[in-house]
């Protein structure tokens, strides 16, 4: 594994060389970078780097002159939106990012699953994920079968032609949240779907990292890890339980919430996560992904890097 990090929002005040150099300085050599929809496009954008080869190359030699590699890119959106100038717009972003990722040989797009509406909804997506009334497993039912399964087949087979392969990000508030739904549309659609792993969102759910690492990774389903550190307020959850509205930026009011790598969870947690992907044959970057609201988005980078540099595996399981 190589220490990586999600060039997302904390690293956009940064001069594109300056955040280079002070990333490589943490120890990081992969990156991965949003082109679009919710992780933004401020250093890479998609339509105009395919016009133009040269700034292609120029963009590659500055990253690989420093001893790192572009391991992802990144257009989390919501393609399935039922507000069809959304959907039009998230697809258009997702689909020029992989013909992006096929010219600068880049191996994963990573993306979120998408949240369709109910049967009529024309405006908002319907997270519809209790088991009572009826209504609402069959409005899951109809938006698996109706809509996420027949456009991930689609874009499935673009992003395949293209040698692409997709990493859905598991997320509430998206149809594949949870390591039986990326198994079923990679069922579905075929191995061109994997996973972007991300740790904190198996432990909003209850999800034992660990385990969740080694369902998808033992299936072959993991093209990509991108996490983060959360923590539990006991005190809220119980007040509010899991299903918390409430923004981020308000921790102590939310039953939970996203810490630097080690702030919520001990180091010998992070260990054992990395050594269960170490077990399943994970040898890609482990890159951190930075949303505490308690510290600086800069800061809390270089301690979750420095943290990660004492944990990572960089070589292969030792043959028996």
């Amino acid at each position: 594994m190589r220490l990586g990090v999600f060039v997302s929002g904390v690293f956009y005040s940064l001069p594109f060389d300056e955040m280079l150099d002070f990333v490589r300085s943490k120890g990081v050599e992969a990156l991965e970078f949003g082109t679009g929809n919710y992780p933004g496009d401020v250093f890479v954008k998609p339509a105009q780097f395919l016009a133009d080869e040269r700034e292609r190359n120029t963009f590659l030699e500055a990253v690989e002159s420093r001893g790192m590699y572009i391991s992802a890119f990144s257009a989390h959106g919501n393609p399935l939106h039922p507000n069809k100038s959304i959907a039009h717009q998230h697809h258009y972003t997702l689909t020029l990012t992989i013909d992006l990722a096929q010219k600068m040989g880049v191996p994963v797009v990573n993306c979120f699953s998408g949240n369709p509406g109910a049967p009529d909804s024309t405006l908002y997506p319907n997270f519809s994920y209790v088991y009572w009334p009826p209504e609402y497993p069959e409005i899951l039912e109809w938006q698996w079968e109706q809509k996420v399964i027949p456009y991930w087949r689609e874009m499935g087979k673009y992003a395949a032609s293209r040698g692409v392969k997709i990493g859905i990000e598991m997320h509430e508030g998206f149809t594949v949240h949870a390591p039986a739904d990326v198994l079923r549309l990679r069922q579905a659609v075929g191995e061109v779907i994997g996973c972007s792993f991300d740790a904190s969102h198996q432990w909003t759910q209850l999800i034992n990292p660990v385990g969740a690492i080694k369902i998808l990774g033992f299936a072959g389903a993991i093209y990509h890890v991108s996490t983060k550190d959360m923590i539990f307020s006991e005190d809220n959850l119980n007040l509010y339980g899991l299903l918390d509205p409430k923004p981020q930026e308000q921790p102590q009011y939310r039953s939970w919430y996203y810490r630097t790598i080690g702030y919520g969870h001990d180091l010998k947690t992070w260990s054992d996560i990395i050594s269960a992907l170490q077990l399943v044959g994970y040898n890609g970057g482990f890159h951190i992904e930075q949303h505490d609201p308690l510290i600086d988005g800069l800061e809390g980078f270089t301690k979750a890097a420095r943290n990660l540099r004492r944990l990572i595996i960089r070589g292969p399981m030792k043959p028996r």
